[in-house]
């Protein structure tokens, strides 16, 4: 079988050479920092957390640390959204590696910017550099999910070197694409919900209602686009019972209107649009996961393109999951990547998968 062509169902990431007896949906036994096998065996172990902010070329990004081992940083999506999304979820994955969360510039407990035209994926780039050098990290893994992937992608074209594995969840390596998608999304939805949809669109998403309203989505499209719309795309198996669309809106909106548009949540036509990695993946040459949901907002096609351009990457679709994969197959991801950065060697597929 040709491992380039394959892909890894998440049903068989057990298949990994460091564990090649355990079932789909146990995690590998997760040494603690006395060598012993599990979290239950010996003493506790205490985590403790480490907070505060980087001065990125002028603009303090925050990030927070907890684990110990080789440094993994994260990216966040959205754009514009935080790093809490990933709590308590990727938590886990502190018993191998320093975890290192940021904000991106703009977004959570980083610093704003006065004029929208500094939120660019390279000068995110750049901030995340800045936070490697300013920890004084060395070589680092970079996991970057939904925007954060695209991220991550920049990151690992400029600055590979930098790198010791990467992990693109749930991403996408060109917004051409990723807007196809978005057609494709809007043509399977119910007719009355996409007229719905349609009409807000029409009638223009921002400056309506109250003054304090007027440079946000309305209430009403945000419960149409991500209650309605996106949401049998962001979870599967687990979905979560406080998610709340108007509470999603609870973002940096000046960075996402320049990033990715203001004509609504199925089109990206901010600066975005510059997205187009598909033909430089072929330069990346550090160990690489690639991971999406069955289900995912970003279609696993996207995932299985990036696998096929980048030589010896492994992907893994986990099954029953949307876009939120560490939410639905939580088990299932923290296995794959704990198997991807900490294998003895790359992960195998069964001779069952496809």
């Amino acid at each position: 079988m040709n491992s380039k062509s394959t892909t890894v169902l998440a049903a068989l990431v057990c298949l990994f050479t460091f564990a090649p007896k355990l079932r789909a949906q146990e995690a590998p036994p997760r040494p603690d920092s006395h060598g012993l096998k599990g979290p239950s065996s010996g003493m506790p172990v205490d985590f403790p957390m480490r907070e505060g902010f980087i001065d990125a070329h002028g603009i303090l990004i925050y990030y927070m640390t907890v684990g110990r081992g080789a440094p993994l940083l994260i990216a966040h999506g959205g754009p514009g959204a935080s790093h809490d999304y990933f709590l308590p979820y990727l938590l886990p994955l502190a018993r191998h590696n320093r975890l290192i969360f940021i904000d991106e510039r703009g977004s959570g407990k980083s610093e704003y910017l006065e004029d929208p035209k500094g939120y660019t994926v390279e000068n995110m780039v750049e901030d995340v550099e800045a936070v490697r050098q300013g920890l004084a990290l060395g070589k680092i893994s970079l996991l970057g999910h939904s925007y954060g992937g695209v991220l991550a992608q920049a990151y690992a074209l400029k600055y590979q070197n930098n790198l010791t594995h990467l992990i693109l969840a749930s991403t996408f390596p060109s917004t051409k694409q990723m807007n196809e998608v978005f057609v494709r999304m809007k043509q399977n939805m119910d007719p009355d919900l996409r007229d719905r949809i349609d009409k807000m669109e029409k009638d223009g998403l921002f400056g309506h209602g109250k003054d304090y309203e007027k440079n946000r989505y309305t209430a009403d499209y945000m419960i149409a686009a991500w209650g309605e719309g996106y949401f049998p795309y962001v979870y599967h198996n687990r979905p979560d019972p406080n998610y709340d669309p108007i509470q999603n809106g609870v973002m940096s909106w000046a960075l996402y209107r320049e990033m990715w548009g203001s004509d609504g949540e199925f089109v990206i036509d901010g600066n975005l649009k510059s997205v187009e990695y598909v033909d430089q993946l072929p330069s990346i040459h550090v160990p690489t996961l690639i991971i999406a949901g069955e289900h995912d907002e970003c279609d696993p096609s996207l995932s299985k393109e990036m696998h096929e351009k980048i030589a010896g990457s492994q992907i893994v679709i986990l099954p029953n999951s949307g876009h939120m994969t560490f939410v639905d197959q939580p088990n299932l991801f923290i296995a794959s990547v704990d198997g991807f950065l900490h294998a003895s060697g790359p992960m195998k597929a069964s001779p069952a998968a496809h």
